[in-house]
């Protein structure tokens, strides 16, 4: 006796609907993950993270500078705010020339320039100002997210 097998029982594999299915909840899962990541604020936390370094490391050497020359800040750090500018180039726009720093590459190799000006004009997006009692405040021109990065000393 032949056993007859139907057509319905042999086929296999997905069906478009289950497919589509799949795909769809594949998708919706990727989408939430992407904006639980959010990597636009994470790429900005990070340049942030970069400037509180850069700030703490000018500072760290115009103090170092100081140490090593009886107290004296470099001359060129004035009383009011200014935009640091990047070694090697024209500073005649109110900008402070910390070049002194980079002298020998005793205090710094070269002064850090904010993440996203790193291919724009002469100045490196951080800003020094001294008070009348000799303490240096350096600010990042450019924090993201609404941050403030400050640091006085």
């Amino acid at each position: 006796m032949k056993k007859i097998i139907s057509s319905q029982s042999s086929k296999k594999g997905f069906t478009l609907i289950e497919v589509l299915l799949v795909v769809a909840i594949i998708a919706i899962l990727a989408g939430i993950v992407i904006l639980a990541i959010n990597p636009s604020k994470q790429l900005a936390d990070t340049r942030n993270d970069q400037r509180r370094s850069d700030v703490r490391t000018i500072l760290d050497a115009a103090y170092q500078y100081a140490i090593d020359n009886n107290g004296t800040l470099p001359t060129t750090i004035g009383l009011n705010t200014a935009e640091i500018c990047r070694i090697g180039v024209n500073c005649d726009l109110g900008m402070v020339d910390l070049s002194v720093l980079t002298a020998n590459e005793k205090y710094l190799v070269s002064i850090p320039i904010d993440p996203v000006r790193i291919n724009f004009g002469p100045g490196t997006g951080y800003t020094i100002l001294k008070t009348a009692n000799n303490r240096l405040t350096v600010a990042a021109n450019y924090a993201e997210s609404g941050a403030s990065i400050t640091v006085t000393r």
